[in-house]
């Protein structure tokens, strides 16, 4: 990688040869593929951006030119290209390396941080208006993928481009493909319109078929421009240029002498402008070619046979299998029920059904507002939704959950994948609010698993319910725990005591359960005390009952959750016993005020954020020897309403 190498910022870029740009390319393709067999990553998106990264770095000056990546999970070859092609590249989505997404906080050359589709031109909007007021001179791009274009965000900014910007370059970036193929009429117009063989005809022979019209040897000579006109006497007006910005392409965006070529033309045109690149996803590692959507974003795998790591002998399976399976059994079960996902078959585990029973499962890409609301119209005709959605992704979709579903009081179920940290993707990713945004909405029944069986017991119960429910539950691997023939159906708001015990009281949601058992074990062999350990099962509505009736015991109660303890489990507990007089002293464990970073374990950033065994077990008996030395007064005065 001798190219590579010289690289430090992207002033040397532009000094390379097209020759040299060419090897280039091939070496960034086989550091990204070294790099993420060993840590995994977004290999495919990378792949088939190197190019188009190369162009726009060669045209444009960053970090004064700025560049806006929808999604930005495509942005290795744009940190190879800006000085992080070190032992933090090595360390890519791991503790103390760069990030799998830009982020604002680790270089000046990224100049927005994302994680999310369809944010990059509303974003990049907003910058060239902001640049244009203060009369600046900067360029901003945004590239956007084909799947921005199924997020509503994104035809919104459409919407104002024209009218708002006197400057900004569009760059589509079309490889057929969000995560799962992409799916409904915008992808279908985009495929029409590079296959259509007139402008094809023109696209190739541009030049020969203008001779043969009249006027056409005074439009070959204004070069870029002839090819807009041309094309407007061929192929009828664009879905860009209906919303008033102009259209060049599609070429092929892995030609980068051409890429380089049209983005000059680009740079100094004086209005909103779009140039369409066509793309493949994985290019120049042909399992990625093979597996697009496996190797979206994937796993460690050995380079040469694209696998993972075979599982150990008795891993249990993961949560998304176990639901995806789930889902099958109780489609065939009920004709009623049916899934539905935005663009994540694969990861929230609906691919099982997408081929048991391919009628019960609706892929509406990457629109979660939609999905919520779908699922919406859905339940009002007596159909029984699951909603499969990551946590991080539900969030976008907060206002339907609340206008649509809670207050009509409409029975979808809405699994939520992705509950507690996905520690290589960081804070973008995390699920870290969903009790908090979900726990203050009427009528939202939202609940949490202690393993895979019960998980399965969730959503049958969910299922039969006529009320909005809400199932959260980690990414990987289950508890090991087998799943019963016949899933039971559970009380609504009732926890399940596993251990009893006077002293201390634990209140445990989802893999908490596990680590509550054992911190209950060591205050029991080393401090000699009695403990109860609660799988809380339901953080909305809560076991009031049985919580009140330990409140009267205990001397410490402990929550435990995979979320921020502002506004999640913790605080429902406190409030609980605020409301029922109780003065019982509580300790919150859980994610702090903050947002945190990526890591390479979610181990690591417990540790990190003082929520390891070790630590927790010293504040626990902290927080024991303060209430002890409260009078139960002083205690009740602090839990006085003021």
């Amino acid at each position: 990688m001798a190219i590579l190498k010289t690289i430090k910022s992207p002033a040397d870029v532009k000094a390379l040869s097209m020759e040299e740009l060419t090897k280039l390319a091939e070496e960034i393709r086989t550091r990204i593929i070294e790099v993420t067999s060993k840590n995994g990553g977004h290999i495919g998106p990378n792949l088939g951006v190197v190019e188009l990264t190369l162009a726009l770095h060669r045209v444009f000056e960053s970090p004064n030119d700025q560049f806006v990546f929808d999604v930005s999970h495509q942005g290795y070859v744009h940190k190879l290209l800006t000085g992080r092609n070190g032992q933090d590249f090595d360390k890519l989505r791991k503790s103390g390396g760069v990030s799998g997404f830009l982020s604002r906080s680790e270089s000046e050359h990224d100049c927005y941080g994302a994680g999310h589709a369809g944010t990059a031109l509303s974003a990049a909007l907003g910058m060239a208006v902001a640049r244009d007021l203060r009369e600046g001179d900067e360029h901003v791009v945004a590239v956007i993928g084909d799947a921005a274009l199924t997020c509503g965000i994104t035809m919104e900014a459409l919407n104002n481009a024209a009218s708002q910007a006197k400057r900004l370059v569009v760059v589509l970036n079309d490889n057929k493909w969000s995560i799962s193929r992409n799916v409904g009429a915008m992808a279908k117009y985009l495929n029409e319109l590079i296959t259509n063989p007139l402008y094809n005809r023109l696209h190739d022979d541009l030049e020969s078929f203008l001779h043969k019209i009249p006027g056409g040897d005074s439009l070959i000579r204004i070069g870029s421009k002839a090819k807009k006109e041309a094309k407007d006497f061929i192929v009828p007006s664009c879905l860009f240029e209906k919303y008033g910005l102009r259209y060049i392409g599609p070429i092929d965006g892995h030609d980068i002498e051409l890429v380089t070529q049209y983005l000059n033309f680009c740079k100094n045109f004086d209005e909103p402008i779009v140039l369409h690149l066509l793309t493949t996803k994985g290019k120049g590692y042909d399992i990625a070619l093979d597996h697009p959507e496996k190797f979206h974003g994937t796993s460690p795998f050995a380079i040469p046979t694209g696998k993972g790591k075979p599982k150990k002998a008795g891993t249990p399976p993961n949560y998304q299998d176990v639901f995806g399976e789930a889902m099958v059994r109780f489609t065939r079960k009920d004709p009623k029920v049916v899934g539905i996902t935005g663009a994540m078959s694969t990861g929230t585990g609906l691919t099982h059904l997408r081929k048991a029973v391919p009628e019960k499962f609706f892929d509406v890409g990457i629109a979660e507002e939609h999905a919520v609301l779908f699922a919406a119209g859905m339940a009002t005709k007596g159909y029984k939704p699951v909603a499969a959605i990551y946590s991080t992704f539900l969030q976008r979709a907060y206002d339907p959950i609340i206008h649509d579903v809670c207050l009509q009081n409409l029975p979808v179920v809405f699994c939520m994948d992705r509950a507690g940290l996905s520690p290589n993707d960081g804070p973008t990713h995390h699920g870290l609010f969903d009790l908090s945004y979900l726990r203050c909405v009427p009528r939202a029944d939202v609940m949490q698993p202690k393993d895979e069986d019960e998980l399965v017991d969730m959503l049958w119960t969910s299922l039969q319910s006529r009320s909005p429910s809400f199932i959260r539950y980690p990414r990987g691997a289950g508890m090991g725990v087998p799943i019963k023939k016949r899933p039971a159906r559970l009380p609504i708001g009732k926890a399940e005591v596993i251990q009893e015990g006077d002293d201390i009281h634990l209140w445990a949601l989802g893999p908490w359960v596990c680590d509550a058992l054992d911190l209950a074990e060591r205050l029991r062999v080393e401090e000699g005390l009695s403990v109860c350990v609660v799988n809380a099962r339901f953080v909305k509505p809560l076991d009031q009952a049985l919580l009140t009736a330990h409140a009267k015991s205990s001397r410490l109660i402990v929550t435990f959750e995979d979320n921020v303890v502002q506004g999640g489990f913790g605080s429902a507990v406190l409030e609980t016993l605020n409301l029922s007089g109780s003065a019982a002293p509580v300790h919150r464990v859980g994610w702090p005020d903050n947002f945190v970073d990526h890591g390479t374990s979610v181990e690591e950033l417990r540790a990190a954020n003082g929520l390891d065994p070790q630590t927790i077990y010293s504040d626990i008996l902290e927080k024991l020897r303060q209430a002890q030395t409260q009078s139960p007064g002083a205690r009740a005065a602090a839990f006085q309403v003021k």
